[in-house]
């Protein structure tokens, strides 16, 4: 007894580093929650901007009720990773709104991010991304935004920065803010139901890198930490039994992973995998969540080579064996082949055969994810990670 007390006297003298939190102003999950999206409306105002994808025909119901309660209802669809001229676009359009809807996956909430920040500015889009534009601060606040996920995946709906493909330069960077954590998250499990499996699988893979990443980051604190540890195996399980068919319980507990990302990467970070994965999708256009779930297992591996023996790492790697049923030895390898029996493609589709991988990695080695990396990695090493997923 003596000796435990001692133990827990040392952990208390170690003390806490300080850490800041920030997320949505509100936050409600579960089935049903997205009926509440009405009211909440109404209560910023009557003039509604609706970002919505074309997949979820909800978005359809929840137009006419914001019509039937009296609100002038504006929509914009979106299709695929937004860009600068679809900010522009939706900027354009919503000039006059008072509250902001985004419906959909992560980036039609990212393009609704974008929107409700720059309608209240004179300001184009390029004068506040950061690497590529002049990474201004906002002129004014951003309009109340309401984000309303359709997919399990991003986190979207709880973080402060919306990103956005800039074609001239091959990139995607980030609009960030502080200001632009969503008013209100709704996130109801019962909107991504029957989701086609590609999308799920793809989806749910950017979740579990996004609990995966802050829990290894440079930057994990103790609240981060907590959401992760739970995140971790309960993301795994989900995805398991989501690759083998539709699971109602498996959606709910894929949402909450979801949100559990988003909350962590917003405070915590993320890493190499992200900082790898923003380049690629740039460059090359394939899918951001099947890029991370190709390089999740080269990058974990390649980072465990250079930091060593590590608690974090090892319990990851038991999470991911056991849950996956993988080899204890080779882990992190083994993931590839996992995927693959998904039926999941390789980035070999996107990324020609011959290209210049170097510039790839120097270009990811300088993205603001890798800044939360727990390790420095060398070029050489992030072109190893991008030839694994080949």
């Amino acid at each position: 007894m003596e000796a435990r007390c001692e133990r827990h006297v040392a952990i208390l003298m170690e003390g806490i580093a300080a850490f800041g939190f920030a997320t949505a102003g509100r936050i409600r999950f579960g089935r049903g929650t997205a009926s509440e999206a009405v009211d909440a409306a109404l209560s910023f105002g009557r003039r509604v901007l609706i970002l919505r994808g074309g997949s979820v025909a909800w978005v359809d119901e929840l137009s006419r009720d914001l019509t039937a309660a009296g609100c002038d209802v504006t929509e914009v669809r979106s299709s695929g990773e937004p860009s600068v001229e679809d900010v522009r676009s939706a900027a354009l359009a919503g000039r006059g709104a008072q509250v902001v809807l985004g419906v959909g996956g992560g980036a039609v909430i990212d393009l609704a991010k974008a929107a409700a920040a720059l309608i209240p500015s004179d300001c184009d889009v390029m004068e506040h991304l950061e690497v590529v534009g002049a990474g201004k601060p906002l002129q004014a606040d951003p309009l109340p935004m309401i984000a309303i996920p359709t997919t399990a995946g991003t986190g979207a709906e709880v973080t402060k920065n919306a990103v956005i493909a800039v074609t001239q330069a091959a990139r995607k960077v980030s609009l960030r803010d502080d200001r632009m954590l969503p008013r209100l998250a709704l996130v109801d499990p019962a909107l991504t139901d029957g989701a086609p499996r590609g999308v799920t699988l793809g989806s749910g893979l950017d979740a579990l890198v996004q609990v995966i990443e802050p829990y290894l980051s440079s930057k994990a604190n103790p609240l981060s930490d907590a959401l992760c540890r739970a995140a971790i195996p309960q993301g795994i399980a989900a995805l398991k039994r989501l690759a083998a068919g539709e699971d109602p319980a498996a959606r709910d507990a894929m949402a909450y992973v979801s949100l559990s990302g988003g909350l962590a990467l917003a405070n915590a970070g993320l890493g190499a995998v992200h900082g790898l994965a923003g380049v690629i999708g740039g460059q090359f256009g394939a899918p951001h969540g099947l890029i991370c779930g190709r390089l999740l297992g080269p990058v974990l591996a390649a980072n465990s080579d250079v930091l060593g023996a590590s608690r974090r790492f090892s319990e990851v790697q038991t999470w991911l064996a056991e849950g996956f049923d993988l080899p204890e030895t080779g882990t992190f390898t083994a993931l590839s082949a996992l995927l693959d029996d998904w039926g999941l493609e390789r980035l070999n589709r996107w990324i020609p055969e011959g290209t210049d991988l170097g510039e790839t990695a120097q270009e990811a080695a300088a993205s603001s994810s890798m800044r939360a990396n727990p390790c420095a990695l060398s070029q050489d090493a992030l072109e190893n990670c991008i030839r694994a997923a080949l």
